[in-house]
C-alpha cells in the first residue's frame, strides 16, 4: 500500500470513529467531588440474591409516608414529604397486564435474577385504597415493573443504601428556602384514583390533588394535577422528575425539549443542549410543555393554566441521584454513578390554582397520538401535540428525520402483516433496496465499467511506469474514450445518504423495537446489541458480552468486496492498484465490524440484509452486462 492510500485509510477510520461517536454520543463524566454518603461501594451492593419476603425498610425521614395510585399503566408512589412523587413504576406487558406497552429488556431480567433486593415495587411500605378503604401494605411486589424515575437504591439486606434525594422527587415544589422541600403534607383524601395532600404554615398554603383520567385507556400514562397556592409564591418552581437511565448502543440518551407557540400561532419543539452546570435559566420563553426524556421514555409537564414565563433546565450529578445500573457488578465498576448524570425541567409557579397534565410513559407514536386525540378540542383547534416529543437521536436528524418517519410508516405496515419487528426490518430493507434500485444500479454499472478498463489501465501504468504524469494523462484519455467516470459511483451513494442515515436514526430511536425479540435467546432486544453469551469481568472494547451480528456483518462485507473485485486468480499477476484495493477492503471490513459492534441488533440486521441484497444485485447486473459485452469479466 502506497503512502497516499495508507493516509486515506487511516483518515477514513478516524472519520468513521467520530461518526460513531456523534451518533451515540455519551455525556462526559461529572467532574465533581463526591460526598462520602453518595459513594456506591461494593460492600453496600453485594449481589447476594434475597428470595424471601421484603422486610420493611427506612425512608428518607422518620415522618415520611407513601401512598399509591395504581391502574393498568402506572403505579405512582406519592410521598407526604413535599406532597410529591417518589416513584413511577410501569408494569411490564404480560398476561396479567395486557394493556401495558413496556417490555422487559436484559437489565430488567438481570435485576429480577441477580438483584431482586432492589427489584420490589414500591420500594417501601405504603398506603393504598382499592375501593374498600385505605390499607397499609408492608410487603411490596417483587419484579414485574420498570422504574421510570430514579428512586431509592437498596442493598442485599433490603436496606436503603442510598435513599432517593427528596429534592429530586417529581412534581415537587422547589423554593428559595430548602426547608420547603421537606415540609410534611397532610393526607386529605386517598381514593382509588385520586389523592389530595395539603400543607399550611404562616406564609403559605399549598394544596395538591392528583387523579387518573376517568378513562385511562383513552389517556394512558397520564396524571391530571391541580396545585393551589395561597400566600407567598415568590421563587417557587415545580420539578419534572429525573428519568432512569436508558442505554442506546451502550450509551445514555438524555434529552430536554419544550414546545412553544410562535406569534403566527404555529407550534415548534425546541431541543436544549444538556446543561453543564447545575441549572440553566430562561426567563423569556413561554413553554406550552416541557419534556425530560431518557431516549425511550419521557416526563412531560403541561401547565393548562397560565404560569409565569421561563424554565430551568437542571443537571443532577449521578453521584447525587444514582442510576440503578450502578449496583450491577460494582466490584468492576461497570456503570459508575458519576458517568450517568440526570436531567430535569422546572417551571415557575404563582399564587393561583394551576391545572396541569403530567405524562410519564413511553415515547411511542400511537400512545402519544391517542393522548393527543383525547385532549384535543376541534372547536378551538387546541391540540397538546405530545407526539412532537418524539425525537430521533443523532447529529444529522435535521436531514434524516423526514426520511426516518417515512421509513417508520413502511416498517409499521410490515409489522401489521408479519407481527415481527425483525422480519419487518428485513422487509423494509428490501423495500428500500427496491426504491433505490436505479441509484444502486448506477453505482454498480460504474464499478463494472471500471473493471472493464482495468486491464488497459494496468498496461498504461506498466508502459509509463517511469513517467507518472504521462500515465495519468493516458488513463484520463482512456476514461473519456470509454465513457467512464471514476467518481460516478460515488454520486448515487451521496444521494442515498439521507435514506441511510434515516434508517440508522429510525432503528436506534424507535420505542417499538425496545424489548422486541427476533430470535429468542440471541436477539432479544432489537434496540440493543445481540448477546450470545456474557460474563462479569469487563474486557476492553468487548465489555461483558459477546455480540455475533457485527462479526457476521464483517464476514459478509469481506465476501462482498471479494465478490465484486475482478482480480486474477494468480496473485503474482495482480497490479499495485488491485493489491491496494484488496488491502483497503480488508481494513474497511475490520473497521465496520468494530464500529457496528455496539450498535443495536436491528441496525446490524438491516446492514446485513442490505449487503446480502447488494451482492445479489451485483451478481444479476454483472451477468446481464456480460451477455451484452463478453469482454467484461463476470463478477464471481
Amino acid at each position: 500500500m502506497d503512502r497516499r492510500s495508507l493516509i486515506f485509510v487511516i483518515g477514513l477510520t478516524i472519520a468513521l470513529f467520530f461518526v460513531n461517536q456523534w451518533f451515540f454520543k455519551s455525556p462526559p463524566p461529572q467532574q465533581q467531588s463526591v460526598p462520602p454518603k453518595t459513594q456506591l461501594s461494593q460492600e453496600n451492593f453485594s449481589a447476594q440474591s434475597n428470595t424471601g419476603s421484603v422486610a420493611p425498610a427506612v425512608a428518607n425521614s422518620k415522618n415520611e409516608e407513601f401512598f399509591v395510585l395504581q391502574n393498568d399503566y402506572q403505579q405512582v408512589v406519592f410521598s407526604n414529604v413535599g406532597g410529591s412523587i417518589a416513584e413511577i413504576n410501569l408494569p411490564f406487558h404480560s398476561k396479567q397486564n395486557p394493556k401495558s406497552f413496556v417490555k422487559p429488556i436484559r437489565f430488567d431480567r438481570l435485576f429480577a435474577e441477580d438483584y431482586s433486593f432492589d427489584d420490589h415495587y414500591p420500594s417501601l411500605p405504603y398506603y393504598i385504597n382499592h375501593g374498600g378503604g385505605v390499607k397499609k401494605i408492608e410487603e411490596p411486589v417483587v419484579g414485574g415493573y420498570y422504574p421510570l424515575l430514579r428512586r431509592t437504591i437498596f442493598n442485599a439486606k433490603d436496606q436503603p443504601a442510598y435513599p432517593a434525594p427528596i429534592k429530586h422527587y417529581a412534581l415537587k415544589i422547589d423554593g428559595p428556602n430548602e426547608d420547603l422541600q421537606r415540609k410534611i403534607f397532610s393526607l386529605k383524601r386517598l381514593e382509588k384514583d385520586l389523592i389530595e395532600l395539603e400543607y399550611s404554615d404562616g406564609e403559605r398554603k399549598i394544596n395538591k390533588t392528583y387523579a387518573f383520567p376517568k378513562n385511562p385507556d383513552e389517556a394512558p400514562y397520564v396524571l391530571e394535577v391541580a396545585i393551589k397556592i395561597e400566600g407567598d409564591a415568590r421563587g417557587l418552581w415545580l420539578t419534572s422528575g429525573v428519568p432512569e437511565v436508558e442505554l442506546i448502543s451502550d450509551n445514555p440518551a438524555p434529552a430536554l425539549t419544550y414546545k412553544i407557540t410562535k406569534a403566527n400561532q404555529k407550534s415548534a419543539v425546541e431541543s436544549l443542549s444538556l446543561p453543564k452546570v447545575e441549572c440553566s435559566v430562561s426567563s423569556s420563553v413561554y413553554p406550552d410543555w416541557v419534556c425530560s426524556a431518557n431516549g425511550f421514555f419521557g416526563l412531560i409537564v403541561d401547565p393548562l393554566t397560565e404560569v409565569p414565563p421561563g424554565y430551568r433546565a437542571c443537571k443532577v450529578p449521578g453521584n447525587v441521584d444514582p442510576t440503578r445500573l450502578s449496583i450491577i457488578d460494582p466490584e468492576y465498576n461497570l456503570y459508575p454513578a458519576e458517568k450517568y448524570p440526570g436531567y430535569e425541567f422546572q417551571i415557575p409557579l404563582r399564587a393561583q390554582t394551576t391545572q396541569l397534565r403530567y405524562y410519564a410513559g413511553p415515547l411511542q407514536g400511537d400512545i402519544l397520538k391517542r393522548v393527543d386525540a383525547t385532549y384535543s378540542n376541534p372547536a378551538t383547534g387546541y391540540n397538546p401535540n405530545y407526539y412532537a416529543a418524539l425525537s430521533f437521536h443523532g447529529w444529522f436528524t435535521f436531514i434524516s428525520e423526514p426520511f426516518a418517519k417515512f421509513l417508520f410508516v413502511l416498517m409499521s405496515f410490515f409489522y401489521k402483516v408479519t407481527s415481527s419487528w425483525g422480519v419487518s426490518i428485513i422487509l423494509l430493507t428490501i423495500a428500500l433496496r427496491v426504491m433505490l434500485y436505479p441509484l444502486n444500479a448506477w453505482s454498480i454499472k460504474s464499478t463494472i465499467k471500471m473493471q472493464e478498463v482495468a486491464p488497459k489501465v494496468s498496461e498504461i501504468q506498466a508502459k509509463y511506469k517511469k513517467d507518472p504524469k504521462r500515465a495519468q494523462m493516458e488513463i484520463m484519455a482512456l476514461y473519456r474514450e470509454k465513457g467512464v467516470n471514476p467518481l460516478s459511483g460515488c454520486f448515487p451513494l451521496l444521494i442515498q445518504l439521507p435514506f441511510l442515515i434515516g434508517m440508522f436514526d429510525l432503528l436506534k430511536s424507535t420505542f417499538e423495537l425496545r424489548g422486541a425479540s427476533f430470535i429468542p435467546g440471541w436477539i432479544d432486544n432489537l434496540a440493543a446489541p445481540d448477546v450470545v453469551f456474557s460474563w462479569n469481568y469487563p474486557v476492553i472494547f468487548f465489555g461483558t458480552s459477546f455480540h455475533l451480528l457485527p462479526i457476521l456483518l464483517g464476514g459478509v462485507m469481506w465476501a462482498q468486496q471479494r465478490f465484486s473485485a475482478s482480480v486474477p486468480k494468480d496473485k503474482s499477476l495482480m497490479t499495485d492498484q488491485q493489491k491496494q484495493q484488496r488491502m483497503m477492503g480488508n481494513i474497511m471490513t475490520i473497521v465496520f465490524a468494530v464500529m457496528f459492534y455496539h450498535f443495536p441488533s436491528g441496525l446490524n440486521l438491516y446492514w446485513l440484509s442490505s449487503m446480502a441484497l447488494g451482492i445479489l444485485q451485483q451478481w444479476m447486473m454483472s451477468r446481464r452486462m456480460v451477455k451484452k459485452n463478453p469482454h467484461i469479466e463476470r463478477i464471481r
